[in-house]
């Protein structure tokens, strides 16, 4: 979520590390720098992380908690954040700060009025240490409201070199040759693929993929601002294409019915767990964050990716997604906070979540050296090195209510389309009829 930096030590992250007080853009970090001067404060933090990713963000919180002295509360609100958050505010117990999965919520929160810009601190941080487009991304009508402090590599194709190994075949380098590699594995004993449907945003990561390489950037970019409807003959292509992979019981680990009924983390358990069912998985980089934590996997040698192959003559797809925080009005500690932020937008904040692995940060100016293995430093390399040619990921720049709701909109569609993938065109109405109404009430 959904939707991971070049030379040794910079001189820029040498000084944050040493001092402790600056970030590349200027300015302290948080207010009072070292010296404790937000003790006794509080600092509520909303954000959709469990489990292993929330434990590694928590080192993050406690390393500011270190600096400044003010303590955090971390809220996990599950995938419906935008109506979580929306209720707190409603209740008067709005957070301090959210940590914002979709551009469409970013965009949502930033219309109602529940924003805080982002103070000069941070901003001279995001333009020192991002590529612009991250602040575009974080933009709303020219105000920076959003900070990307975790971002997603989201065209990785994850897989154990001892199922490929075994079934004689190499990392495919087309959408056709993964196919018929996957066959490859299954005639060797295990499924080819292990697919997470019972989680929907995964889905739409799986068309995104196929949608960019097949039909390209332009037209992703307009389906993305629903400029293109979604009956558009590109979308029913892709939707076929990826239903030829959705129906083949012999790639699917358990056919369409188990994967309906595995959730993200049981999909990297399938290939990564004590007992592998299938070879590969496909998701974002932080696939490698539960192998490594929950299954003890070596990143590299047990756990290793290649890149989502092009689809037919189509250019192999680069699609990214992140979580932005952002500061809340209502929130009742705003000045901590934003405290907070100026703290995330620094290489050193980032360094802390790359060490315990499962994390990629867009802010270009983190170490390399502080990711824990070659091929997450090679990831996080190849989405910095992408610049601004990135395509974010489209589901996460539609209103909440298509792209990003559980058991509604893209995500609910999706997820029957895997259960029943013989009517592309329908499925494409059906995605536009939604469409639709979620862009309508937007506006």
């Amino acid at each position: 979520m959904m939707r991971r930096r070049t030379t040794l030590l910079t001189g820029c992250t040498a000084l944050v590390l040493a001092l402790g007080a600056t970030a590349c853009g200027g300015g302290p970090v948080a207010a009072g720098g070292g010296d404790k001067a937000l003790s006794g404060q509080t600092i509520n933090v909303a954000g959709v992380w469990t489990g292993t990713e929330q434990k590694n963000f928590q080192k993050v919180l406690d390393a500011f908690t270190e600096k400044t002295g003010a303590k955090t509360e971390f809220v996990s609100t599950g995938d419906n954040v935008s109506t979580v958050v929306g209720s707190k505010i409603e209740g008067g117990n709005a957070p301090d700060v959210v940590m914002v999965p979709q551009v469409g919520v970013l965009q949502q929160f930033a219309k109602k009025g529940w924003l805080e810009p982002l103070s000069k601190t941070t901003q001279k941080s995001v333009d020192a240490n991002f590529a612009p487009v991250w602040k575009s991304y974080g933009s709303v009508e020219d105000t920076l409201y959003g900070l990307y402090f975790k971002a997603a590599h989201k065209s990785t194709v994850w897989y154990s070199p001892d199922a490929l190994a075994q079934a004689g075949v190499e990392p495919p380098k087309s959408y056709d040759d993964m196919l018929k590699a996957g066959q490859t594995v299954s005639d060797s004993g295990l499924a080819a693929f292990s697919v997470a449907g019972e989680d929907g945003w995964t889905l739409t990561d799986w068309f995104e993929n196929v949608y960019l390489s097949q039909a390209g950037p332009e037209k992703y970019d307009a389906l993305a601002a629903h400029e293109l409807k979604w009956t558009d003959a590109s979308v029913v292509d892709a939707l076929t294409t990826l239903g030829k992979l959705f129906k083949d019981k012999q790639l699917i680990a358990g056919g369409q019915k188990e994967a309906l009924n595995t959730d993200f983390p049981g999909s990297v358990e399938k290939v990564f767990g004590p007992k592998p069912e299938a070879g590969m998985v496909y998701e974002g980089d932080f696939v490698a964050g539960v192998a490594k934590d929950q299954f003890g996997k070596s990143i590299g040698e047990d756990a290793n990716f290649f890149p989502f192959p092009a689809v037919g003559a189509g250019k192999a797809p680069v699609v990214s997604g992140g979580d932005a925080a952002v500061v809340l009005k209502d929130g009742k500690n705003q000045k901590a906070g934003m405290a907070l932020l100026e703290y995330l937008a620094t290489p050193e904040a980032a360094a802390v979540w790359a060490e315990a692995g499962g994390f990629l940060s867009p802010n270009k100016n983190v170490d390399l050296a502080s990711y824990g293995d070659d091929v997450t430093r090679a990831t996080a390399k190849s989405l910095v090195s992408a610049g601004d040619s990135v395509r974010f990921d489209m589901s996460d720049q539609a209103p909440a209510s298509f792209g990003g709701t559980k058991g509604a909109g893209e995500w609910k569609l999706l997820q029957d389309f895997l259960r029943d993938p013989s009517d592309p065109k329908g499925t494409a109405a059906k995605l536009e009829a939604a469409a639709a109404k979620a862009y309508e009430g937007q506006g």
